[in-house]
Formats: structure tokens, sequence, C-alpha cells
């Protein structure tokens, strides 16, 4: 009987239900995922108008328009991928966190489709020039270290990859805070005369950045202070004696 027991826990622990998604939180997902695939279908239509009519939809330069266009939604959803904690923590919306992992796969979606529009349409399959231009433009070489360095948070974002890693997810997952220097950096030395629309970009990174140190030393300083109250040293039972005679009586 001990061991049909002992047996049927494990059992009955895999065979346990998981928590039901609401219903809302599923429409939002799916809105969320509607409003991040837009961008690419509205930029899909326009290239349909080019082939189909031979129009001017993507400007004079659709090449160049088809990279900026991909490379800013990229740098758009890093931002709103790193926005996420902070907002949860001024709206107590904890459910946010979902949003996501779901965000920054989208960021590296763009990401890539940015850079694969420069291999396939700006290099036109001369793909090993690729080293010399990483090694001749800066601008090339910081955007190619942020798109490597979202290769291993997009293949990681699994529920899976969460378990195996453990603690190590979160230090790894990290990383998207150098991502969202070095996109900035790649698009303020992208821009050559008008860097009003990087400076905005970067204004936005410095707050949600500043945001988060302010927090994280607020945090130290709690801990400190509960730590020094812990460590502070009772008063020996003699001290409190001679305290209590020398107390006035009533």
């Amino acid at each position: 009987m001990v061991l049909s027991r002992q047996s049927a826990a494990p059992a009955a622990r895999k065979r346990r239900p998981r928590p039901r998604t609401p219903g809302w939180l599923i429409a939002a997902k799916v809105v969320v995922h509607l409003l991040c695939l837009t961008p690419l279908a509205l930029l899909g239509w326009r290239f349909w108008e080019v082939f189909s009519t031979g129009s001017n939809a993507l400007g004079a330069d659709p090449v160049a328009t088809i990279e900026h266009f991909t490379g800013l939604w990229a740098l758009r959803l890093v931002l709103i991928c790193l926005a996420i904690t902070p907002l949860r923590q001024l709206t107590g919306r904890a459910e946010l966190i979902r949003f996501r992992r779901m965000l920054g796969l989208y960021a590296f979606a763009y990401a890539t489709v940015h850079l694969s529009a420069y291999l396939g349409l700006d290099l036109r399959g001369y793909w090993t020039q690729i080293f010399t231009e990483i090694l001749k433009r800066p601008y090339i070489t910081v955007g190619f270290i942020a798109w490597l360095l979202l290769v291993p948070l997009a293949i990681t974002s699994t529920s899976g990859w969460i378990g195996r890693l453990g603690r190590n997810w979160g230090r790894l997952h990290k990383a998207i805070y150098a991502i969202g220097v070095l996109a900035v950096l790649h698009f303020w030395w992208l821009v050559k005369s008008d860097i009003r629309e990087p400076m905005l970009y970067a204004g936005i990174l410095a707050v949600l950045l500043a945001w988060r140190a302010w927090v994280a030393i607020n945090r130290r300083r709690t801990a400190a202070a509960a730590t020094a109250a812990r460590q502070v040293p009772p008063r020996p039972a003699a001290a409190r004696a001679s305290a209590s005679s020398t107390a006035p009586k009533a």
C-alpha cells in the first residue's frame, strides 16, 4: 500500500492541469500579435504595389526604404520590451510580463528581416563582403553585434529553456540592455544629417535605463538597511538589569 501511494503521487502531480489562461488575456495577445504584424503587412502591400503596378510606393530608393522601415520597427520593439518592466512596476499589473517574450521575438523577426534585406537586396548576394563592411563601417559593426546578441535570446525564449537555465536565464536576457544601446547607436551613426529621430529614441532608452538604475539603487539601500537592523547586537542581560534598577520607581 505504501508503494502504491508513493507511485501514485508523481502520477497525480503529472496529471495536474495547468491554470487556464483568462479570456481577456488571450484576446489581448491576439491584439498584440496583430499590431506587431501590421507594419510588416503594410510593407508587403507596398512591395506588392511596386511589383505589380510599378508605382513609387517604396520611394525613390526601395532598398533603403525597406532597410530603414524594418530596422526602425526592430528598434521600437526593443524599446517597448524594455518599457514593460517599468510599466508593470508603475501600474502594478503583473500580467504585462506575459507580453515581453512575444514582443522580443517580434523585435528579433524585424531585425532579421532588416539584416536579410541588407544582405539580399543591398549586397545582392555578395555575402562575403559583409565581413569587409563590418570592419569598415562602425554602424554596421554595432548593428550586427546587436543582431547576434538577439539570437540567443530568441532561442532561449521558450518555457523549456527557462527551466533548463534557471537563474542564468535572467542573467542571459539582461543582454537586452546592451542590445538597446547598440541599436540606438546603429541608428544614430547611420543618420548623417538630421539626428532628431535617433535623439528621440536615445532619450527614451536613457529614461528606461535610468529607471532601472534608480529601482536597483533603492532596493540595495532597503536591503542594506534591513541587514544592518538584523545585525544590531542585543543588549546584555546585566545592562538591562542595571537599567531597570536605576529607573525611578512610581
